[in-house]
């Protein structure tokens, strides 16, 4: 072969290698786009897909031709004004080869200009699409600025559009002018050296009016950047403030404002030089606006602020400081808190929780940041199930009686599988079952949460009319469901129940998912996936859809992407069926003279921190404004996702209503079964305490002294060196002087930089309550210190008693682990609670059980077996209240749940062969007791298995 056709070939790869790669690119661009459009076609959320992408295009084209049309037009004009004589000698070779090249290919060398700023600028533009739709749909709040006069909504919706646009103009002003410039000066109109200086009367003209424009728009800008002060960020007293200031009042604007003024006469300036041709005015114009900017914008304001301001700056202050007080209580709606003065007592005395005793029932004891494993090796029944490492905590009317319970739900855990193949994982073990539940206050005599809802099929008191969970927060993965009519099932279902004891299979009928029947589309998805199974497999037939995204988070802020999800969405059993509610805040970042706060700081605490945690921190991004707006509920079965208006008098939220019509249902629609469980928002309550811990200060004088600052103390459970803040804590608490016991959200206060307890808050989390979002503090009295968290939890475990009690789980193979550390304000003072829980160490299928309970009242603590005895040690023998504790002697420590159940019917127990058994299990329980606080975990174990023994056969004697 000869090198020429060698050489030929060769030359010829690199295209091909080029179109290929492009091809690839748009061929996956193109998957990604259509794959979420059939995505939101399938959750029936298409105009959101639709408006977001129709106004990103829009935008992405308007300003991209807007700057393409601007930078090249005057780069067009530029050439085109060129003067046929050349202004002095040419003096470079190689500028005269760029006059050749632009001379032969003037329009090639415009068009790649013109192309590439209109990317770069329409792309700037479609990251607006936020601002722009808020912008276009914006909703008045009905309150004005102190300072403007304004109407709140315009900073929170139309500043940050109307400054992308200033900038946007004065970018394309400037760099058209450099463009312009460039291009004058190679084909020879403009000179800048030598002795021919200056250009060409057409040259010079042009230059002189984009170079005032770009002055003019930039002197809007400095007229709206005195709308800015009130947003932005200064300091006062050494701390970060935001809004306007002494300061930014009375030097800061007054500067912008003449700023304004020299830009206008400078462009001025500028716009008559395009005809006097005298660049020594114009020059020096600009200069003095340079100069000016520099004077009027940080000298003049850095000597205000030195000498006018620092000396008195309290006084000077004032008023500021109370603008910024009243605006953030109300932008984190924390203006209508209760805070009540409370003289806590501190000496305990028998009989002194009488009148708090509805209230004592409602401690919760089951910790769901604790008991997870308990779930899994009680609950479990298979490998490949899985409950999430943070339990929820929800209410349920149980017997007529409301009812805290610990919820979780039995999830798909797909690295528990064995045949780890892609028809199992993808197409077998599809979905998770049912919800578990157990009583918050409850254990059974081993010490294992009291069930209210167990076992595969579900059995208890809440009824599951569809258990299956294709939903979740623990498979991420997709997985390709359904089949035709009369088509043997595939999908693992329960792992009892089928034919000779098998386990039982079915096919997926729900709502949810894109079909995946067409060739067309197995093809897009095996291209999304990089999976080429969908499109080979034979599992993939007319009848399968693939569904993904599957966490309720991901599925809610995809269907309302102006939304920010609340990051612990909660289970609950709504009509029947298990559905995932999700909290949305619609959130803002101009609200003025509010404090700004970074979210992910305020929000994070002792949960999110925690390894393995499936608490979601929120994203790192500042805020100075939220509601939570929106309640939103992902169906687990087949993935439908509802949002409820929820504050539905929210500006930020009508506003995205406009935006997206009939996306977002009326609060009326909310069922009362779903009503039942929403609750109070965690991270919603985690910014307001934040901001509550400075802001409970109304007074500016005392604001600016801090002196009544108070902080969220660390979390004591989390170790004595964490630097983790304590988490709030839901409970049905009895607040002092009310009738009834609430089911409450809860945290308590410290004093900035002490361990003594400041304030205790809680928040009406009912959503059923006509009172649900009322905040309330307890102020505690200067004159008496009341122990905080971090001081409770050393005095509970240095105490004598306590030692005593745990001695044997700190020596031998068993450990303790400590709950929640909770704080409820009964008998005139602050109770605190916290279970101790103990595992055996280095055990296989070893889990938590409720052992011991510690209390604290003033400096008396207790600690025994049950809350009753806890609480009767602390009040001199005698609570005068019952807890409401029971254990049912007779259950079983270690239950293990079937994969089927039948009942049958119970014969009367009252027979001779029952009653002897039980007692027998009875002795035996109290021997394992007193082997497992000797430490004597073999004996324990024995006994155990005796008590086990004789419970079946008495319930086989009851026939049971």
């Amino acid at each position: 072969m000869s090198t020429p056709r060698i050489a030929q070939r060769r030359s010829a790869i690199l295209p091909t290698l080029i179109v290929a790669a492009i091809l690839v690119v748009a061929f996956a661009i193109f998957t990604s786009f259509w794959t979420d459009w059939l995505w939101y076609q399938s959750l029936e959320f298409g105009t959101v897909f639709t408006t977001m992408l129709m106004t990103r295009t829009g935008l992405f084209v308007v300003f991209g031709l807007l700057m393409a049309v601007l930078v090249g037009g005057n780069a067009i004009l530029a050439y085109r004004l060129r003067s046929k004589t050349r202004v002095g000698p040419a003096t470079s070779p190689l500028l005269e080869r760029y006059r050749e090249l632009l001379d032969a290919r003037s329009i090639w060398v415009v068009v790649a200009i013109a192309i590439v700023v209109g990317l770069f600028a329409g792309g700037a533009a479609a990251g607006q699409v936020d601002a722009y739709l808020a912008w276009r749909n914006q909703t008045p709040f009905g309150i004005t600025d102190p300072k403007f006069g304004l109407d709140i909504g315009f900073f929170v919706f139309a500043y940050p559009w109307w400054r992308f646009i200033a900038s946007f103009l004065f970018a394309g002003l400037a760099f058209s002018a450099v463009i312009a410039a460039v291009v004058h000066y190679i084909t020879g109109g403009l000179r800048f050296t030598g002795p021919a200086r200056g250009g060409s009367a057409a040259a010079q003209a042009h230059l002189s009016i984009l170079v005032g424009l770009a002055v003019l728009v930039k002197g809007v800008g400095y007229w709206f950047d005195r709308y800015g002060l009130i947003i932005a960020n200064t300091t006062l007293g050494g701390d970060s403030f935001t809004g306007i200031n002494y300061t930014a009042d009375n030097a800061t604007a007054n500067a912008k404002l003449i700023l304004s003024v020299i830009a206008a006469v400078c462009a001025l300036l500028f716009f008559a030089n395009a005809v006097l041709r005298r660049w020594v005015i114009p020059v020096i114009g600009l200069t003095l606006l340079v100069l000016s900017s520099i004077v009027l914008g940080i000298v003049y304001p850095g000597a205000v602020q030195y000498f006018s301001v620092r000396p008195d700056e309290p006084d000077k202050e004032r008023e500021y400081i109370a603008h910024n007080i009243a605006a953030t209580r109300a932008a984190y709606a924390v203006d209508n808190a209760e805070v009540t003065d409370y003289s806590a007592k501190t000496t305990a005395t028998a009989g002194q929780l009488r009148h708090d005793a509805e209230a004592l029932p409602g401690i919760r004891l089951i910790d769901p940041a604790v008991i997870s494993p308990a779930y899994e090796q009680l609950q479990q029944v298979r490998g490949y199930y899985k409950f999430a490492p943070t339990l929820d905590v929800d209410r349920y009317t149980i017997e007529g009686a409301e009812t805290d319970a610990v919820v979780a739900v039995r999830e798909m855990d797909v690295d528990g599988i064995e045949g780890k193949n892609w028809n199992n994982l993808k197409t077998v073990y599809t979905h998770g079952y049912g919800v578990v539940a157990a009583y918050g206050n409850k254990r059974q005599a081993g010490g294992e949460p009291e069930w209210i809802v167990r076992d595969i099929p579900p059995q208890g008191k809440i009824k599951q009319v569809e258990p299956r969970v294709y939903f979740g927060e623990i498979q991420t993965d997709y997985s390709i469901v359904g089949a035709p009519e009369g088509s043997t099932p595939i999908e693992l279902d329960t792992p009892g129940g089928g034919d000779l004891g098998g386990p039982t299979t079915n096919t997926y009928e729900g709502r949810g998912g894109v079909p995946v029947g067409s060739w067309w589309h197995r093809a897009l998805y095996a291209a999304k996936f990089a999976d080429v199974n969908i499109l080979l497999s034979d599992r993939v037939n007319s009848d399968s859809k693939i569904i993904y995204d599957r966490t309720p988070r991901d599925r809610v802020q995809k269907a309302a992407p102006w939304l920010k999800a609340d990051g612990d969405p909660y289970p609950a059993v709504v009509d029947g069926r298990i559905v995932w509610i999700v909290d949305g805040y619609t959130t803002s970042n101009s609200y003025p003279y509010s404090q700004r706060v970074a979210l992910n700081q305020v929000t994070s605490d002792s949960q999110t921190a925690a390894q393995g945690t499936n608490v979601v921190a929120q994203p790192d991004t500042n805020i100075n404004y939220i509601r939570n707006s929106v309640k939103a509920v992902v169906d687990a079965y087949d993935g439908t996702v509802k949002l409820y208006a929820w504050d539905e008098d929210d500006p930020v939220l009508k506003t995205w209503e406009k935006a997206f019509p009939g996306t977002v249902l009326p609060k009326s629609d909310i069922s009362a079964d779903l009503e039942a469980h929403l609750r109070y928002p965690q991270d919603m309550f985690k910014v307001q305490r934040s901001i509550f811990a400075r802001y409970h200060m109304t007074d500016p004088y005392n604001w600016y002294l801090q002196s009544g600052l108070w902080e969220v103390p660390n979390d004591p459970v989390a170790g004595p060196n964490s630097n983790v803040k304590e988490t709030p804590y839901y409970l049905s608490i009895k607040w002092p002087g009310d009738a009834d016991p609430i089911f409450s959200l809860t945290s308590v206060y410290v004093p900035r930089g002490r361990s003594n307890l400041a304030a205790y808050m809680a928040v009406n989390a009912d959503a059923s309550s006509p009172d649900y979002g009322q905040l309330r503090v307890l102020q505690m009295s200067d004159t008496t210190q009341i122990d905080g968290p971090g001081q409770t939890a050393n005095a509970m475990v240095t105490n004598e008693r306590v030692a005593e009690r745990l001695r044997p789980y700190q020596q031998g193979t068993a450990q303790a682990a400590y709950g929640n550390l909770l704080t409820l304000p009964v008998g005139g003072g602050l109770l605190y609670v916290q279970p101790v829980y103990t595992q055996r160490q280095g055990s296989t299928g070893a889990y938590p059980v409720l052992r011991f309970v510690m209390a604290r009242f003033g400096q008396q603590v207790g600690i025994g077996d049950t809350l009753q005895e806890a609480l009767d040690q602390v009040f001199a023998g005698d609570s005068g209240a019952n807890t409401g504790e029971e254990t049912d002697p007779s259950a079983s420590p270690t239950p293990k749940p079937s994969g089927s159940q039948s009942p049958s019917t119970p014969t009367e127990p009252d027979n001779p062969a029952a009653i002897e058994a039980l007692d027998e299990a009875e002795t035996a329980f109290e021997a394992a007791q007193k082997a497992l606080t000797s430490g004597d975990l073999g004996k324990y174990q024995t006994e155990i298995e005796k008590a086990k023994a004789a419970t079946e056969r008495a319930l086989k004697a009851m026939g049971r």
